[in-house]
C-alpha cells in the first residue's frame, strides 16, 4: 500500500518545521469562535435593518465597510505587534461591522434560495474547520509549503478574476455578469478557501509566536469568512440568482 505509506511518513515528518508559536493556534481558536459570532450579531443586524428601513440600509452599508477597512488595518498592526489589549476591541468592531456588510449577500441567498442556504453555507464552513483543523496541523513541510504556494497563486487568480468580473459586468454584462461566470467564480473561491483552511494550522505556529494569537485569529477568521461567502455565491449561482441585478 504505497499510498497509504506515503502519508503515514508524511505525517511523521509534519513537526520537522520550525515552530515559531507552538502554541499559538490553540490561543486563537476562541477569538475565532467569538468572532464568527460577533458577525453573526452584525448579519442579523443587518437584516432587521434591510426588512424595516432597506433605503436606510444602502448608505450605512457603504460606510461601514469604509470603516470596517480601516478597522481591519489598525487591527492588523496592533495584533502584529502583540499589542493585544489594543487590537482586541478592534477586532470586535471589525467582526461585527463585517456581519452588517456581509447581510447583504445573506439576504439576496434567502430570496434565491431560502433560509436553508445560509445554514448549508455555515455548516459546509464547520465542516471545513474540523477537518482542516484535524489535518493542517498534521501537514509534512513538504506538503505544507507545497499547497501554500498554490494557494498563494490561486489568490492572484481569484483577485484577477474578480477585478475582470466587475469591469467586465460594466461593458459586456452578458459575458462577464451572468450566471456562468459567476459560478465559474464562486466555484474556484470554494475550493480555493478549502485548501487555504488547511494552510491556515500549518503556517500559524510557523509565522506567529504565542503572544501574536490575535493576528493569527484574524487571518484564520478572514478564511472562514470568505469560504462562507464564497459558498454562498456559489448556492446563489447554482440556483440561477448569478449576479444579474
Amino acid at each position: 500500500m504505497p499510498a497509504s505509506s506515503n502519508f503515514q511518513q508524511a505525517i511523521r515528518e509534519a513537526q520537522s518545521g520550525s515552530l515559531v508559536g507552538p502554541n499559538v493556534v490553540n490561543k486563537a481558536l476562541p477569538y475565532v469562535g467569538g468572532g464568527m459570532v460577533l458577525t453573526a450579531l452584525g448579519v442579523l443586524s443587518g437584516l432587521s435593518l434591510l426588512a424595516s428601513n432597506p433605503a436606510l440600509f444602502q448608505p450605512l452599508s457603504f460606510v461601514a465597510l469604509i470603516a470596517e477597512i480601516v478597522l481591519f488595518f489598525m487591527a492588523t498592526s496592533a495584533a502584529n505587534n502583540a499589542n493585544n489589549a489594543k487590537a482586541l476591541p478592534l477586532l470586535t468592531a471589525f467582526s461585527l461591522l463585517t456581519g452588517f456588510t456581509l447581510s447583504g449577500i445573506v439576504a439576496i441567498a434567502i430570496g434565491t434560495a431560502g433560509i436553508g442556504s445560509v445554514g448549508t453555507a455555515a455548516f459546509a464552513t464547520g465542516i471545513t474547520f474540523v477537518i482542516a483543523s484535524a489535518v493542517g496541523r498534521k501537514m509534512s513541510d513538504s506538503v505544507g509549503q507545497a499547497l501554500s504556494g498554490a494557494v498563494g497563486l490561486g489568490l492572484i487568480g481569484l483577485i484577477i478574476a474578480m477585478v475582470v468580473q466587475f469591469i467586465g459586468g460594466f461593458f459586456a454584462p452578458g459575458m462577464f455578469g451572468g450566471t456562468g461566470f459567476e459560478l465559474m467564480i464562486a466555484g474556484f473561491g470554494t475550493v480555493l478557501f478549502v485548501a487555504m483552511s488547511f494552510v491556515d494550522f500549518y503556517t500559524m505556529p510557523r509565522r506567529y509566536n504565542d503572544e501574536q494569537y490575535l493576528a493569527g485569529a484574524l487571518g484564520m477568521y478572514l478564511t472562514y469568512i470568505n469560504l462562507f461567502v464564497f459558498i454562498l455565491r456559489l448556492i446563489i449561482a447554482l440556483q440561477g440568482g448569478g449576479r444579474r441585478d
